[in-house]
């Protein structure tokens, strides 16, 4: 893994941090950086080394994800719902495009959160009926990254004859009657590529569905939950990382002429950025223990796995509130690096499962209440 760590550490550093003001600044699809992950080999991350892929698992993923995140929001949460996408798949995706996928020929997404049913995405609404021997979907997504420029969607509906449970498609791009509904003009995260998508009599076979019919809830929470929850939130870590340095630049590099003295001289801006310090690495260190315990079947994995987002989420929030305090009216300039980070960590809060949602989890679990 530390070849990988190596190239992605080259990519961030230079293609992902010299794009990043300008795919927030448009709200552009992050393409370049997207294409360097895909030549160094790193949308084949998840897929097995059967298939030509990289055969990691949920930590290495989430490195990644965080050293994107140091520099980029939107890329790294493009790559994060891709590799999110691909854990499905690898699982329950035909050989065939299990070795596309391990090629970095696709760049995949989730298509969970409904118009109808808003964050609760373990609930669609959207609808599968089978007809003449095809799979025919109905549907109103109403948040899907990359959703213009994602070669396949994983894909949400009711089970087939049934209103209640869930059912996963592998949904191709091309597919008639799929249509995204406009471009992403957001607060933050504005080069994910993040839009409704409709689903308007879309079909396709039976053999696109991931896993059994009706077994969609126990994917999303089995197969896809741990490792998003740990992306989303190593993103958050990647945000503060990122937004912690450069407020450390800034307070010793910005000076009192008058006085002779930096930014970093005054104790309460020492003290401002260290306590972003400790936020930062007791993020990491809840990221990094729920890792241990999804690698190690712990009995406490799902409480850590609720909890890393939930505590990165909010942690970022408040580093970047307090970055934006400590680098003063500089801070809402571009260049300083600040406010385009303060902005992509709010998203987190609010990203299915949001904290408020999972506060609740959290408390239904260790009041011995059944969680879902």
């Amino acid at each position: 893994m530390s070849k990988d760590l190596d190239a992605v550490e080259k990519i961030a550093a230079t293609i992902v941090a010299r794009e990043a003001e300008d795919v927030d600044r448009a709200a552009t699809f992050p393409q370049k950086s997207v294409d360097a992950l895909r030549d160094a080999g790193l949308l084949g991350l998840l897929s097995s080394t059967e298939m030509g892929g990289r055969g990691a698992g949920p930590r290495e993923a989430a490195l990644v994800v965080e050293r994107l995140a140091r520099e980029c929001g939107s890329t790294a949460m493009v790559v994060c719902m891709h590799y999110a996408g691909s854990q499905v798949v690898e699982r329950f995706g035909s050989d065939e495009f299990r070795r596309e996928n391990a090629a970095g020929r696709h760049l995949l997404t989730l298509a969970f959160s409904e118009m109808g049913s808003r964050s609760h995405f373990w609930a669609p609404v959207s609808t599968a009926e089978v007809r003449d021997d095809d799979v025919h979907l109905n549907a109103q997504k109403s948040w899907v990254t990359s959703a213009n420029h994602a070669t396949a969607f994983v894909w949400s509906s009711r089970p087939v004859g049934s209103e209640d449970g869930s059912t996963l498609w592998l949904v191709p791009r091309d597919t008639s009657g799929l249509s995204s509904r406009g471009g992403f003009d957001g607060l933050g995260l504005r080069g994910n590529d993040s839009t409704p998508m409709v689903a308007e009599d879309v079909v396709v076979p039976e053999s696109s569905r991931l896993g059994e019919n009706g077994g969609g809830l126990g994917i999303m929470l089995d197969v896809v939950l741990p490792v998003f929850n740990v992306m989303v939130a190593a993103c958050a870590v990647g945000l503060m990382e990122g937004a912690t340095s450069a407020s450390c630049e800034h307070a010793a590099a910005t000076r009192h002429e008058h006085l002779g003295e930096s930014l970093s001289s005054l104790p309460t801006i020492r003290a401002y950025l260290a306590r972003m310090r400790i936020a930062v690495d007791l993020a990491r260190c809840m990221m990094l223990d729920t890792l241990d315990a999804l690698e190690g079947g712990r009995e406490d994995t799902m409480l850590r796995v609720l909890e890393c987002k939930a505590a990165a989420g909010e942690s970022a929030t408040q580093v970047l509130d307090t970055a934006m305090r400590v680098c003063g009216g500089a801070a809402f300039r571009r260049d300083v690096g600040v406010e385009r980070r303060f902005r992509d960590a709010r998203a987190g809060t609010v990203m299915a499962p949001t904290t408020d949602q999972l506060y609740d989890f959290i408390g239904r679990a260790i009041c011995g209440l059944p969680v879902f």
